[in-house]
């Protein structure tokens, strides 16, 4: 097995890198193409704006490997932004297409009296199938840390693998496609929980 991180120079590397460490698994750290090869799963975290993560890949030449990767149906772990571009567009970043994978736009929540954005901090999420597949070992509303002012709308509800409720918005916590999982949340900050929902993800 061999697990590449996407550096795009602003993603959540160390701590997603830490959290692959202890549970046993060394990173490869991916900043060209060229350090794509022989990778089996591949992991984009995110820290930033969707516009700014679509234009550093492009840069790099990433772009299209990941399109490529994803559109193949090879193992993909997505988090935060690494979840958002897969979508068509976000209201972060108006005019910048993200990698049109996955149906839907990328939303800012609602403003609402006393509702803070970001988003931030432990939140329960809703597996459509609990104690399944990547959820397995997990409670049927396990909690996760999130930091984040946008969500995925998926215009195709089926691809929904769990939702997470805040203020008036009831959004897509995580997607899920053969061999891919992309979630809003951070499993790395997430402690046990989301180190269990990273080894199901390995097969671990």
């Amino acid at each position: 097995m061999k697990v590449t991180l996407i550096d795009y120079g602003a993603g959540n590397l160390r701590s997603v890198a830490n959290a692959l460490r202890a549970i046993g698994i060394e990173p490869n750290i991916a900043a060209t193409p060229e350090d794509l090869a022989e990778t089996t799963h591949l992991v984009l975290p995110g820290v930033g704006s969707f516009g700014d993560c679509m234009e550093q890949l492009t840069r790099r030449g990433l772009l299209d490997p990941i399109r490529d990767w994803v559109g193949a149906g090879k193992p993909y772990l997505g988090i935060c932004l690494g979840y958002q571009i897969l979508f068509d567009s976000s209201e972060e970043s108006p005019g910048v297409a993200g990698l049109g994978l996955v149906s839907g736009t990328v939303r800012r929540f609602a403003l609402t009296p006393g509702l803070k954005i970001p988003h931030m901090g432990w939140n329960s999420v809703i597996p459509r199938q609990a104690n399944a597949g990547n959820w397995a070992g997990l409670d049927a509303e396990p909690y996760f840390y999130y930091v984040h002012s946008y969500f995925p709308v998926p215009e195709d509800s089926t691809v929904v693998a769990a939702t997470t409720s805040y203020g008036q918005d009831k959004f897509a916590a995580a997607i899920e496609l053969p061999n891919l999982l992309a979630c809003q949340f951070h499993p790395e900050k997430s402690q046990e929980v989301g180190l269990r929902l990273i080894r199901n993800f390995l097969g671990l």
